[in-house]
């Protein structure tokens, strides 16, 4: 049978990345899969202890060592925030609160801590211009001024990101609107926290890096919310999942077997809701979906395969080949009844393509953005404060990527209903245009930052740096924090 041409290109495209993945000297495909039974209820992480002082909602976190208990056998040494051995407690705040989060590192290395989705000033972002020292505290104080939305925390130091995730610091930001909206919200019961991770384990216990390889680390076993194979007691007919992929580089196509209704994504939720079949979500992206559920009848959270747009010998490295057993959903013989999935969700106004100031172009290569690696010192990019702009990104790589900005809302500009998103995804040979507003903060000294948030690729210096300026405004000076 002859080759045709576009044959051609994609094995040849696939025999160089797996010649490339084997020439990191890294395991080139991700690890076999664990399958377990359901057998341990879920864990919900608590809500964070606040109190007010001075008018703020005030938070007080502590990143520290600990010992967790995912297997039976010996434990594992892990790294988590707020009293947790694993993960971090769950901040929740309403829109128009004054907040203020102290965070005290007791870990051996200097870490920061970035509010992932948050509009609020550069110089408390938490990224690594905010380093914090063993044995140190930081305080970040904003308004918060955005809609409701599923965000989380997590450390971003500067080429040691990767490992501080993956040693458990992460944890969910819930912000509330002052709109109701008539969907569950009783946490932990119809409003559930859901952090997707994955890890393998070394015989002594401790996380295996041994699978590390060009697209990043994927474990073999999955987590949510820190627990192994959990499953969920449901006692009403419709649950609401906050579905965060937390893990360093695997993605998740989220299926409950039959459609779910989803109703937000990573910057809040939809004008009204889209029934779906499932729910691709690339590291750091966010999305709830509200799942119909009958007396009796269990379902199982799963992750489906997807090739994420990749050849055949990166899809599998990626963990694309793979099926993953997420969570079972239990309900009790009798549920109580929840109200219909509203048709209006939200009522903020979309972002207008013609409010475009500009337009700006990202090559996304060789873990590179535009050809550059990282540099602390240097600015890339300068923006006005408030300003609307289109980005066109572009993955001129085999490997997927996806694109985190801080301080900004995405919508990708696509047909149809577009959802407010903070990081989107990037397959390879494909372009994608995004209309990006950043926020009212202006700062002439302390960048934000644009990244690939598959955190291999960020570690390696995947990552761009932006001001934003008020009118007239020009850059100052901005000083590094080189920790990793």
């Amino acid at each position: 049978m002859p080759l045709s041409r576009r044959r051609f290109l994609g094995a040849t495209l696939a025999a160089g990345a797996v010649v490339g993945l084997a020439a990191t000297g890294c395991a080139s495909g991700a690890p076999p899969v664990v399958r377990r039974p359901a057998q341990r209820p879920l864990a919900i992480p608590p809500l964070a202890p606040v109190r007010r002082e001075a008018g703020h909602v005030v938070v007080d976190l502590t990143a520290a060592p600990g010992e967790s208990a995912f297997l039976d056998g010996p434990t594992t040494p892990t790294w988590g925030y707020g009293g947790l051995a694993f993960g971090g407690p769950t901040i929740r705040a309403r829109r128009g609160d004054e907040v203020t989060v102290r965070v005290t590192n007791r870990l051996p290395e200097t870490t920061t801590t970035h509010w992932h989705g948050m509009t609020l000033p550069a110089a408390v972002d938490g990224g690594p211009h905010q380093p914090i020292a063993p044995g140190a505290s930081w305080e970040a104080s904003w308004r918060i001024d955005q809609p409701a939305a599923t965000l989380w925390y997590h450390p971003h130091p500067h080429g040691a990101t990767e490992r501080h995730v993956h040693r458990g610091l992460a944890g969910l930001f819930l912000v509330d609107d002052d709109v109701p909206v008539d969907l569950p919200d009783r946490y932990g019961v119809d409003d559930v926290p859901v952090v997707l991770t994955d890890r393998s384990f070394a015989p002594d216990g401790s996380f295996d890096t041994a699978h590390r390889n060009a697209v990043g680390l994927l474990g073999d076993t999955v987590l949510v919310n820190g627990t192994v194979a959990p499953y969920l007691d449901v006692r009403t007919t419709r649950v609401r999942l906050r579905v965060l992929n937390a893990s360093p580089a695997r993605s998740y196509r989220v299926s409950a077997g039959d459609p779910v209704t989803l109703v937000g994504t990573d910057g809040g939720l939809l004008p009204s809701p889209r029934v779906v079949p499932d729910v691709l979500l690339t590291p750091g992206e966010r999305a709830e979906i509200v799942v119909e559920c009958a007396p009796g009848r269990r379902t199982v959270l799963r992750s489906l395969p997807d090739d994420l747009g990749a050849v055949n010998g990166i899809a599998a490295a990626a963990g694309g080949h793979d099926t993953l057993d997420l969570l079972e959903l239990r309900p009790a013989d009798r549920l109580e009844s929840s109200p219909a999935v509203p048709a209006v969700l939200s009522r903020e106004a979309p972002l207008a393509e013609s409010a475009a100031l500009r337009t700006r172009r990202f090559d996304l290569s060789g873990n590179r953005i535009n050809g550059l690696a990282m540099d602390v010192r240097r600015v890339d990019e300068v923006l006005e404060t408030g300003a609307t702009e289109v980005w066109e990104l572009t993955n001129r790589h085999t490997l997927p990527h996806n694109v985190h900005v801080h301080d900004a809302r995405l919508q990708v500009l696509s047909p149809g209903e577009r959802a407010w998103k903070d990081t989107v995804a990037v397959p390879p040979g494909r372009t994608v245009r995004v209309l990006v507003r950043v926020g009212p903060y202006a700062d002439p000294e302390v960048p934000y930052m644009i990244h690939c948030h598959m955190l291999r690729h960020e570690d390696d210096g995947m990552m761009l740096q932006f001001l934003v300026l008020a009118p007239g405004q020009r850059p100052g000076t901005v000083t590094g924090h080189d920790h990793g």
